[in-house]
């Protein structure tokens, strides 16, 4: 990495990236994070998780920075004061939604600050509950969360028939919302607004970073949105063959501190190599 490149801004996904499998924060992650403001280095996070679900790691990792949930659909400042929040409309919310149940997959709705769904010991969730810390919502019907809908997800653990739903969502809705896989088991459904992309886009604003001076990590699909529009990305070693094509550098995988190594060899290099300029 012989280039020259400044970067000011690291935007990190939090499963899959800077989590491990367990959804562990590494003493090692919380460390390179650290070394990143000692170069002047600001950090941000953002998922396809509510606000609610990232709190704990606020603490650990200082965050300072507008924390972007629902991959954008809500950015809330570090004390959770909701900043900007980009609702579906509610004739796409429900067009999401049924057509995700008309496949045989379950949908689950989140609003601002609720998570409903229609079965308890549906799959996965209660490794979801386990992950962001908050308990479902039990509902039979959807009508009114439908209206105030932050994010419609497609849950499902036949990964491939998941990957062909993606593809339909995004030609029935059109510009109408953004629909990306945020793991391989769940298919995001959001205000066109509300993608990673647009994250980038939003924290250089709010931010006053060029996006040139961004660099940005995730693993899945709708991480390639922020991979082109940040000037310089990284993929997990656990993401998948599409996603580490786009991306300008791969890292290991999550559960082999992929996320550290990524600051500490590739960031922190370009970092220190500025500072002597």
């Amino acid at each position: 990495m012989g280039e020259k490149r400044k970067i000011s801004l690291v935007i990190a996904d939090v499963d899959g990236t800077l989590v491990t499998e367990q959804k562990v924060l590494t003493n090692r992650a919380q460390a390179a994070v650290q070394a990143l403001r000692g170069h002047g280095v600001r950090f941000a996070i953002t998922s396809g998780r509510p606000p609610r679900g990232m709190a704990m790691l606020l603490g650990p990792l200082a965050l300072d920075t507008p924390i972007e949930g629902f991959n954008g659909g809500i950015f809330v400042s570090p004390d959770m004061t909701v900043m900007e929040e980009h609702l579906l409309a509610p004739d796409t919310a429900r067009h999401a939604f049924d057509l995700i149940r008309a496949r045989g997959m379950d949908a689950w709705v989140y609003t601002s600050d609720q998570w409903l769904i229609r079965d308890r010991e549906a799959p996965h969730v209660a490794r979801e509950e386990w992950t962001v810390k908050f308990p479902p919502t039990i509902v039979d019907d959807f009508d009114e969360a439908l209206h105030r809908a932050v994010k419609v997800v497609g849950v499902s653990d036949d990964f491939d028939r998941l990957a062909c739903v993606e593809k339909e969502v995004q030609v029935a809705l059109g510009a109408l919302a953004s629909g990306a896989r945020s793991q391989p088991y769940y298919l995001d459904v959001t205000h066109p607004m509300a993608n990673k992309g647009a994250v980038v886009e939003t924290l250089s604003k709010l931010l006053s970073i060029p996006t040139a001076e961004i660099a940005a990590i995730g693993d899945q699909p709708n991480d390639v949105l922020m991979f082109r529009k940040s000037g310089f990305s990284i993929a997990m070693g656990n993401a998948g063959p599409d996603v580490k094509k786009q991306a300008h550098a791969v890292t290991n995988s999550y559960n082999d501190e992929g996320f550290a190594k990524a600051i500490e060899q590739l960031i922190l290099n370009l970092a220190r190599a500025e500072d002597a300029r």
